[in-house]
């Protein structure tokens, strides 16, 4: 069993934030291979942005469907050498083995959300109102399955599955719903697979805002939020920063929710992290 060069521990996200922002790892001795997924959407590739700047991080692997580019909008500090690119077509069936030997050995994942009209790791609550459930499931919860029990049976130990779900995902399934039930409770199947070896959060972001996205969520999500009371939005940087602290610095909570998420962000990022 592989035992990652992190598993004796490392600083508390506390502690990493009061010594001045996000980037303040050089004096933990770490070397992480990060995996990322969804690694050309809006919030994986500023995951991709983000972790090539982290020393602690020293392999970011992007697993997608086409070539992952490499930012343009990144720091001077990014090592961009950090950066490959891994395709993959099929997320039901057994990885190729070009793939199960990229990811070999890698210490965490972060699990990204990727949506469009052909290319997807994700639906939303919108899109899923006019599919087929059967298809839901296979893309919101046996892709994440497949891909959790692989990469686990590949990593180091312990390894850390940070999972971008959604702030209306209900993880209790006896729990009568009203609203938009079927997608609600579906995604938790991979959240139950604990042991030591695999650690698992779920990130629960409400409206994610950004570069040209400032306040900007959608009519139909917007109407579903008010249904359940205000949640803070959170900018793509912050959501970032949090999910790769979660790799780097160890799960704190499951899940984190929208205050959570916002709180840790800000305390963790700097100003100039900012994607603009």
């Amino acid at each position: 069993m592989p035992v990652g060069p992190f598993s004796g521990g490392v600083a508390s996200p506390s502690l990493v934030g009061s010594l001045g922002g996000y980037y303040n790892y050089s004096f933990i001795s770490i070397t992480m291979k990060l995996l990322v997924t969804g690694a050309t959407g809006f919030v994986g590739s500023e995951v991709i942005r983000q972790a090539l700047c982290n020393p602690a991080i020293t392999s970011v692997i992007a697993i997608a469907r086409k070539p992952v580019p490499v930012p343009t909008n990144g720091k001077s500090s990014a090592n961009l050498s950090k950066l490959k690119s891994v395709l993959l077509e099929d997320w039901t069936g057994p990885y190729p083995e070009n793939v199960r030997e990229t990811i070999k050995e890698a210490d965490a994942c972060i699990w990204t959300r990727l949506t469009n009209s052909h290319r997807t790791l994700a639906v939303t609550p919108s899109a899923a109102k006019k599919m087929d459930f059967a298809e839901v499931t296979k893309i919101c919860s046996d892709y994440t399955t497949v891909g959790l029990e692989t990469m686990a049976s590949l990593a180091h130990k312990p390894f850390r599955f940070v999972y971008t779900s959604g702030v209306l995902i209900e993880r209790d399934q006896t729990k009568s719903l009203a609203f938009l039930s079927d997608y609600r409770l579906m995604r938790v199947k991979f959240a139950k697979q604990r042991s030591p070896d695999v650690q698992v959060t779920v990130v629960k972001p409400a409206a994610i805002n950004g570069p040209n996205r400032d306040g900007i969520v959608g009519v139909l999500m917007s109407s579903v939020l008010s249904v359940f009371g205000s949640a803070p939005s959170i900018h793509v940087s912050e959501l970032a920063v949090v999910m790769i602290d979660q790799c780097v610095s160890g799960i704190t909570d499951d899940p984190l929710w929208p205050q959570e998420l916002v709180g840790m962000g800000k305390k963790l990022i700097t100003e100039e992290d900012y994607s603009r």
